[in-house]
């Protein structure tokens, strides 16, 4: 028989909310109740949690779980050599509280491996959403990866290739990108008749779409393609990054339904340093735009680039926040529950509700005020399992 936990004494963010319970009850992978504690200790190990919160574990949406943050160059190749480092990245993400991340881009299916063994319970690491090899131009960004195509005919090769590996879903660079020689982000890779040609194939197969879009007609052929989310949304213009902000194009993001993946890590800090620089100024306008027309924004690093370590996003969603201006819940929203919706994982996990996935971050302090709390967790539970021991104000009576 499959023993209870009960944290108690706790503050609980639901992942939409602050709730009047004390208490957090799971049992196996689920959790099974959420409120008083004096209805909910019986049976099960207590863990007291004084002064603590817990909040749903995060959601990276767009890591690369192939890629070496100390690597400054493209990859040629995927090297089997590279999997056990993939699996230490996996540990580190889990143990910072990152419980689920959507892998979109790799060249050999590594990432898929990775994703069954930690389904398995084999070993620890987040619930990883997976997309294989990106489909791009002849010669386009991460061309490296193996997906290339030519025209639509060619695109479904690919696409066919990748579900029969068994993706959760499918990536299309839709611009070009910073990593690839010869890759202009400002220019298209696709024209609106292929995008949309891809995003049937893959919906007919059940299967979400993510596109890499830094250029801003790149966004408009993605958003007019109904894609479901866009990735990095640049708003590269001929004056360079978020130089090129459009309302009516953010206004078809809204009404064709994609969420905003904007892939803020911690080192945009610098952004935040600089106010006087034109970057600042120009994400700021931008993104304030978008969240006054309704985009739906969702948390993500692109972990596994250069410089952007995998086990990270606790530390980026201040910086998040702090551009974009969000306040410290829609940030959180945005690591969550607004995530999980956008992911597919609404009925999976997001938020810290009877029936769904024991996911649990706990940190000391109350991330709602200060999210500068959620880089050092206390105890971090995957579906139900301890990754970390609960320490600090946390003790089993």
């Amino acid at each position: 028989m499959t023993s209870a936990t009960c944290l108690t004494g706790i503050r609980i963010w639901d992942g939409e909310e602050l709730s009047d319970a004390d208490a957090l009850r799971f049992e196996g992978e689920r959790i099974t109740a959420v409120g008083d504690a004096r209805e909910l200790v019986a049976g099960a190990t207590e863990i007291d949690c004084q002064g603590a919160t817990a909040i749903p574990g995060l959601i990276d949406a767009h890591v690369h779980m192939e890629l070496n943050p100390d690597d400054r160059a493209p990859p040629t190749r995927s090297d089997a050599g590279i999997y056990p480092h993939m699996r230490e990245r996996a540990r580190s993400m889990v143990e910072a509280g990152i419980t689920t991340a959507r892998d979109l881009g790799g060249g050999a299916w590594y990432e898929l491996r990775l994703r069954d063994e930690i389904a398995s319970g084999a070993i620890p690491g987040p619930r990883l959403i997976c997309a294989g090899q990106p489909i791009t131009c002849v010669g386009g960004h991460c061309h490296f990866w193996g997906g290339e195509a030519a025209d639509l005919a060619a695109a479904e090769v690919v696409l066919q290739r990748q579900l029969t590996h068994g993706v959760d879903l499918i990536k299309v660079m839709a611009s070009g990108g910073v990593m690839t020689r010869g890759s202009r982000p400002l220019a298209p890779q696709f024209d609106v008749e292929t995008l949309s040609g891809i995003v049937e194939m893959a919906h007919q197969h059940g299967r979400q779409v993510a596109a890499h879009c830094h250029g801003t007609e790149a966004i408009e052929f993605a958003a007019r393609a109904r894609v479901n989310s866009i990735e990095h949304c640049s708003w590269v213009g001929p004056e360079g990054w978020a130089s090129d902000y459009q309302d009516t194009v953010a206004a078809l993001i809204v009404e064709h339904g994609a969420h905003v993946s904007p892939t803020v890590n911690k080192g945009w800090q610098r952004y935040l340093d600089n106010p006087t620089g034109k970057i600042l100024p120009r994400l700021r306008h931008a993104y304030e735009h978008m969240l006054a027309k309704g985009v739906r924004f969702i948390a993500s690093t692109d972990a596994g680039i250069p410089g952007v370590y995998h086990k990270d996003l606790p530390k980026a969603l201040p910086v998040f926040a702090g551009i974009s201006r969000m306040t410290n819940e829609q940030t959180l929203a945005s690591a969550t529950s607004t995530s999980a919706d956008a992911l597919g994982l609404s009925g999976t996990t997001g938020r810290l509700k009877p029936g769904l996935a024991a996911d649990v971050l706990l940190v000391d302090g109350n991330p709602l005020e200060d999210l500068t709390a959620l880089a050092t967790p206390i105890g971090v539970w995957s579906r139900g399992r301890s990754v970390t021991p609960a320490s600090g104000v946390c003790a089993s009576p």
